[in-house]
C-alpha cells in the first residue's frame, strides 16, 4: 500500500513536470495551430469533449479541433466516411496527434495523467462497463497507455480493456516511460521511417 501512494504521488509529479515542460516547448506551435484553425474553418480552436474519467466522472477533454461543427458526437470509427467532416487541416493535425497537445492542460490541471487508459466518449457504453468490472474506473485516464501501442483504435473493445487491465495490475515508473518512449517511436514510424 505504502509503495502505491509513493508510486502515485511520484507519477503525479512526473505528469506536472511533463505537462509544464510541454506547454513551453510547444507554446509557439500551438499558437501557429490556433491561428490556422481560426483562420481556415468555423467554430472554436479547442474542442471540449465530455470523456470519463476516473471513479466515473465526466470531464472536459481539450483537443484542436479537426471535424466540421456538425460531425456526430459519436467515435470517428463508426462514423461513415470520416473524412468528410474533417477540416483543411484536420487530417494533418491526426495524422502527427497535435490535436492532443491542448490535453496537457487537462494533465496539468490532474484530470489526466500522460499514461493510463484512454478516456472514452461519455456514451462509449461497451468500453465504460468492461472497464467498470476491471475496476479501472479506479484509475487516472492517459494521454497514452499500453492500448495506443498494441494497436489503438485497431482493437476491438475487448482487446483494449485486456491492455489497460494489464497496465493497472502492472503499473509502475519504468512502465510509463517504456509506454511514453514506444508511442513516440511509432509515431515516428508511421509519418517518417516508413517513407
Amino acid at each position: 500500500m505504502k509503495d502505491k501512494v509513493i508510486f502515485k504521488r511520484i507519477k503525479r509529479l512526473f505528469d506536472v513536470f511533463l505537462a509544464s515542460l510541454g506547454i513551453l516547448f510547444f507554446s509557439a506551435s500551438m499558437l501557429i495551430i490556433s491561428i490556422i484553425i481560426k483562420l481556415t474553418s468555423k467554430g472554436p480552436v479547442i474542442h471540449w469533449s465530455k470523456r470519463v474519467g476516473i471513479n466515473n466522472t465526466f470531464f472536459m477533454m481539450a483537443k484542436f479541433r479537426t471535424m466540421r461543427t456538425n460531425t456526430p458526437v459519436i467515435e470517428i470509427k463508426k462514423i461513415n466516411k470520416p473524412e468528410k467532416y474533417y477540416t483543411s487541416i484536420g487530417n494533418f493535425l491526426r495524422k502527427f496527434c497535435l490535436d492532443e497537445l491542448p490535453q496537457l492542460y487537462n494533465i496539468l490541471i490532474g484530470e489526466m495523467s500522460f499514461v493510463g487508459p484512454r478516456p472514452v466518449l461519455f456514451n462509449h457504453f461497451e468500453i465504460i462497463n468492461l472497464r467498470n468490472e476491471k475496476g479501472l474506473n479506479l484509475i487516472k485516464p492517459g494521454l497514452t497507455g499500453l492500448a495506443q501501442i498494441k494497436g489503438r483504435s485497431e482493437l476491438s473493445a475487448f482487446e483494449r480493456v485486456k491492455f489497460d487491465e494489464h497496465y493497472m495490475l502492472n503499473m509502475s515508473f519504468i512502465l510509463d516511460c517504456k509506454i511514453i518512449f514506444m508511442t513516440n517511436y511509432f509515431l515516428l514510424r508511421e509519418n517518417y521511417l516508413n517513407k
